[in-house]
C-alpha cells in the first residue's frame, strides 16, 4: 500500500480535486445555480391555474436561457422543451447529478455565459470560485472559462514525494496536502510552513547538523549535492519570505492575505525540490 493510501489518500488527484468531484462540490455548486438563477423564476397565470410557466412574459429570459442549453448543450429539438417549469427543472437537475464530474464543469459554465444578466452571471462566477477553494478543486473561472490552475506535472511533483524513503520528508509534505485540501477548514499558512518544513528536513539530514536553518544548510550543501546557484538563491529567499517579520511563520501576518494559490505553489516547489535534490544526490550519499 502507498504511503498516500496509508494515510487516507488514494490520490493526490483524489486529495486536490483534479479529475473527480465529490458531492460536497457537486452539491455546493448546484446551490450556486439555485440561488443566482433558478430562484428568480416567476409563477405566472395561465387561466385558472398559477404556475411557473418559462414561455412566459414574466420569464422571458429564462425562456431564452432554456432554450439555448436545449438546442446547443442538450442538443435536443426545440419544440420539445417543456413549458412548465416544474418538468424543466426535473429534466435539468437528474442530469447534473448524474453526470459525469467534467460535464458539471461543462453545464455550470455554459449557464454563466448564456443567462442575459452580466451582473448574475459575475456573481455567480464568485460564488463558484470561493466554493471551488474551499473544497479543493484543481479548476478556476479565468475569465468566464473554467480553467485549470494545478497541471498534472504539479500533482505528480507530490505524488513523486509522497512516495520517496525519506519518512520525515514525508511526513511534512503529507502534512502539507492534508492542511491544504482540507474541504472543512484548509489551513493554507500551515500549510506552507509544512512545506518548507519538508526542504528543511531534507537539507538538515544532507549535512547532517539537525540545529541548522534551511538558510545554514543551504550554504554546507554543495559538499554534497551539486546545485545550481540560481535554484539555491531561489530557496533562500523562498525560505526568507516564510520567516521574515511579515513572512508565513510569524504570527502577526494576516491570514486572510495567504490562499489556495499560495499553499499549492508552495507545496509544489517544494516537492519538486525535494525530488530534485535526491535525484542529485550521490549513491554512496545515504540520509
Amino acid at each position: 500500500m502507498l504511503f498516500s493510501e496509508r494515510q487516507g489518500y488514494k490520490s493526490v488527484k483524489e486529495a486536490i480535486q483534479s479529475e473527480s468531484m465529490d458531492s460536497d462540490l457537486r452539491n455546493s455548486l448546484w446551490n450556486g445555480l439555485q440561488i443566482f438563477y433558478f430562484n428568480n423564476i416567476k409563477s405566472s397565470q395561465r387561466g385558472m391555474y398559477v404556475g411557473y410557466y418559462i414561455n412566459s412574459r414574466n420569464n422571458k429570459e429564462f425562456y431564452f436561457l432554456f432554450a439555448t442549453l436545449w438546442m446547443n448543450y442538450f442538443k435536443k429539438p426545440i419544440d420539445s422543451l417543456p413549458g412548465s417549469w416544474k418538468n424543466i427543472k426535473k429534466i435539468i437537475k437528474d442530469y447534473y447529478f448524474e453526470c459525469e464530474w467534467f460535464e458539471v464543469y461543462d453545464f455550470i459554465e455554459f449557464i454563466a455565459k448564456n443567462y442575459s444578466d452580466e451582473n448574475i452571471n459575475k456573481e455567480f462566477i464568485e460564488y463558484c470560485n470561493k466554493i471551488l477553494e474551499n473544497e479543493a478543486s484543481a479548476y478556476r473561472f479565468v475569465k468566464g472559462n473554467l480553467t485549470k490552475i494545478t497541471s498534472e506535472e504539479e500533482l505528480n511533483e507530490i505524488e513523486e514525494a509522497l512516495m520517496l524513503p525519506y519518512e520525515s520528508v514525508k511526513l511534512h509534505i503529507d502534512n502539507s496536502l492534508k492542511l491544504l485540501s482540507d474541504r472543512k477548514n484548509p489551513d493554507y499558512r500551515n500549510s506552507i510552513k509544512e512545506s518548507i518544513s519538508a526542504v528543511e528536513s531534507l537539507c538538515k539530514n544532507i549535512v547532517d547538523d539537525p540545529s541548522a536553518t534551511l538558510g545554514q544548510s543551504l550554504n554546507k550543501i554543495d559538499k554534497h549535492v551539486d546545485l545550481h546557484p540560481a535554484l539555491k538563491l531561489a530557496f533562500k529567499k523562498l525560505y526568507g519570505y516564510t520567516n521574515d517579520k511579515d513572512g508565513i511563520r510569524h504570527s502577526l501576518m494576516d491570514k486572510d492575505t495567504i490562499d489556495f494559490e499560495d499553499a499549492k505553489y508552495m507545496i509544489v516547489s517544494c516537492s519538486a525540490f525535494v525530488n530534485y535534490v535526491i535525484a542529485k544526490l550521490p549513491d554512496d550519499d545515504n540520509l
